[in-house]
C-alpha cells in the first residue's frame, strides 16, 4: 500500500499519467492563469457544428465549456483511465449536457472512424504520450482534411515540451504550423492536417 502511494505521488509531481487520486487538482480554477477555458475556446477555432476529441481530458475541466460551445456538434472524450472519463462524466451529467461521448483508449489507437474530427485538442498530455509518432499517426488519420490539431502546453507541467520540440514531432507527423498563441512558458499551436 506505502509502495503504491509513493508511486502516485511520484507521478502527481513528476512525470508520467497523471494519477486519479489528485484528479480535483487539476479543477483548481487557479489554472485559469495559465488556459483559460474561454481563451481555449477561441483558439480552437471551433465551429456550432464542429465534431471535437479531447484527449486526456482528466477530470473534464475543459471539456463543459467545450460542449456547451458546440451546440449541433458532439465532443468525445478519450483517456486511458476510466476512473477520469467517470470523473468527467460525473461533472459533465451534473451540468445537463448531453452531447458529450466518452471513449476509453490503449494509449496506441482509437476505435474511431477516419476522417470522423474537426478538431482534435489536448492540453499537457502530449509529454505524457510514449510513443508520440504513432499517436499523432493515428490522430492524422481521424481527423478531417484541414482539420485542426490544438496542442497545449503549460508551465508547470513536468511533461512539458518545448515549442520547438513539439513543432518538429508534429510536423514530421503529416500537419503544418497554423497558428502559435502565448509565449514559451503557457502555449497553443495548432496544426492543419495536411
Amino acid at each position: 500500500m506505502v509502495e503504491s502511494n509513493k508511486k502516485e505521488l511520484n507521478r502527481f509531481v513528476g512525470k508520467g499519467v497523471f494519477p486519479i487520486k489528485y484528479a480535483f487538482t487539476l479543477l483548481i480554477p487557479l489554472r485559469n492563469i495559465f488556459l483559460s477555458p474561454k481563451k481555449l475556446i477561441e483558439r480552437l477555432e471551433l465551429e456550432d457544428d464542429s465534431i471535437v476529441l479531447e484527449i486526456g481530458p482528466g477530470p473534464g475541466y475543459f471539456s463543459p465549456h467545450i460542449a456547451k460551445a458546440l451546440t449541433k456538434g458532439k465532443l468525445v472524450l478519450a483517456d486511458l483511465q476510466q476512473g477520469m472519463l467517470d470523473y468527467a462524466k460525473k461533472r459533465i451529467d451534473k451540468r445537463g449536457i448531453n452531447n458529450v461521448e466518452y471513449l476509453l483508449c490503449d494509449g496506441k489507437t482509437f476505435n474511431l472512424q477516419n476522417e470522423s474530427f474537426n478538431r482534435v485538442f489536448m492540453v499537457t498530455v502530449i509529454g505524457e504520450v510514449k510513443n508520440k509518432e504513432e499517436y499523432l499517426s493515428e490522430i492524422h488519420r481521424i481527423l478531417k482534411n484541414e482539420g485542426i490539431l490544438s496542442i497545449s502546453e503549460l508551465a508547470g507541467d513536468p511533461d512539458k515540451m518545448s515549442i520547438e520540440d513539439l513543432k518538429k514531432l508534429v510536423e514530421h507527423s503529416g500537419f503544418k504550423e497554423k497558428q502559435l498563441y502565448g509565449s514559451k512558458r503557457n502555449y497553443t499551436i495548432n496544426f492543419v492536417k495536411t
